[in-house]
C-alpha cells in the first residue's frame, strides 16, 4: 500500500463526528526553538554572499533570536488577551536556554509538545530514540509533566519514528499532515494518533518559502476557515494555525494574526483547543 501508517479513508464517507459544544476546533501551535550558533542555521532569510555556508551565520542566527526576544512576546500577548491557550512545539533545550520564555508558557498554562531537543532534523540525529527520550525527560523535569504530543523539527522523521514515539509514551503526533480530522496511525505497539496540523496555514511555507505579502495569513486563513466551518455543519473539522516567533512575530505581520483570530471568534460554534484537548475528545468518541 502507498501509506504504511494509515488506512485510506475519504472524509465525506465517514460517520459524522461531533464536538460536545462546538462544530469546529481551532488550535494555535507556536513553534519555539533553539538554533545552535555553532551549526548551520535551520533556515535562512539572508543568503551568504557567493552562496557559501558559513559558521557562525550571524544574520540568520539573529533573525531567529529576534523571535525569542521580541516576536514571541507579541504572539503571547495576543493569545493571553483573548484567553487562548496555545500548544507549544518546543525544543526541549529551550527549558534551560531561555528560562524566561519557558516560565511564561507555564504561567499561561500552554501545552508543551516535544519538538526534538534542539532544532535539528530527526534523521540527522545519531540516536533517534535517545533524542526522543532526552526531549521527553527534559520537558518533564522542567515542567513536571511529560509531553503527550510530538512534532519532529521540520516535520521530519525516520521510517520507524512513529513506532519509537508510541513506545516512549507519546500519544499524538503532528508529522503526518494528511487530514482535517484525527487519524489513528499503525504502530508496532500502543496507540498513536495523528492530529490535524498544517503546512498551508504555516508561516514558514507562507512567507519564507512562498514569499507572500504580510496580509496572507489573514486572507488565506479566512478562506481556509470558511470552508472548514461550512463542512463542520455535518461533521467536526479541525483547523491548525502554525506560527514561528521570528516570522509571524515581526511588526508588519503580527496584526494579521490578530485579525484572523478576531474573524474566527466572530462565529458561533468555534472552540479553541490544545492538542491534548483534541486527543481526549477523539479518544472519547473513537
Amino acid at each position: 500500500m502507498s501509506n504504511p501508517r494509515a488506512d485510506y479513508s475519504a472524509i465525506f464517507d465517514r460517520p459524522p463526528l461531533k464536538l460536545p459544544n462546538a462544530r469546529i476546533g481551532v488550535w494555535v501551535i507556536v513553534n519555539v526553538e533553539e538554533w545552535d550558533i555553532n551549526e548551520p542555521m535551520a533556515r535562512q532569510v539572508l543568503p551568504t554572499p557567493q552562496g557559501v555556508s558559513v559558521i557562525p551565520d550571524i544574520p540568520n542566527y539573529s533573525w531567529h533570536e529576534y523571535g525569542m526576544r521580541v516576536g514571541y512576546w507579541r504572539i503571547k500577548k495576543i493569545l493571553d488577551d483573548l484567553g487562548i491557550k496555545a500548544t507549544v512545539s518546543l525544543n526541549a533545550s529551550v527549558c534551560n536556554s531561555y528560562p524566561e520564555v519557558f516560565k511564561s508558557m507555564l504561567d499561561s498554562e500552554w501545552e508543551l509538545m516535544g519538538h526534538g531537543f534542539k532544532q535539528k532534523a530527526l534523521p540527522m540525529e545519531a540516536d533517534v530514540r535517545g533524542t526522543i527520550r532526552k526531549t521527553i525527560a527534559t520537558i518533564k523535569e522542567a515542567s513536571g509533566t511529560a509531553p503527550r504530543g510530538w512534532m519532529g523539527p521540520g516535520l521530519a522523521g525516520t521510517f520507524d519514528t512513529p513506532d519509537l514515539l508510541a513506545e516512549e509514551g507519546i500519544e499524538y503526533t503532528c508529522d503526518w499532515v494528511m487530514d482535517d480530522q484525527p487519524v489513528p496511525l499503525k504502530v508496532r505497539s500502543g496507540r498513536l494518533i495523528s492530529l490535524p496540523y498544517t503546512q498551508e496555514l504555516n508561516d514558514i511555507a507562507m512567507y519564507v518559502v512562498q514569499h507572500h505579502s504580510s496580509p496572507e495569513m489573514y486572507e488565506r486563513g479566512k478562506d481556509h476557515f470558511d470552508v472548514l466551518y461550512e463542512e463542520s455543519a455535518e461533521s467536526a473539522r479541525f483547523m491548525a494555525i502554525a506560527l514561528h516567533p521570528y516570522i509571524m512575530g515581526v511588526p508588519h505581520r503580527i496584526r494579521y494574526f490578530a485579525k484572523l483570530l478576531d474573524y474566527i471568534r466572530s462565529h458561533d460554534g468555534v472552540q479553541f483547543m490544545t492538542g491534548s484537548e483534541i486527543l481526549d475528545w477523539y479518544d472519547s468518541v473513537s
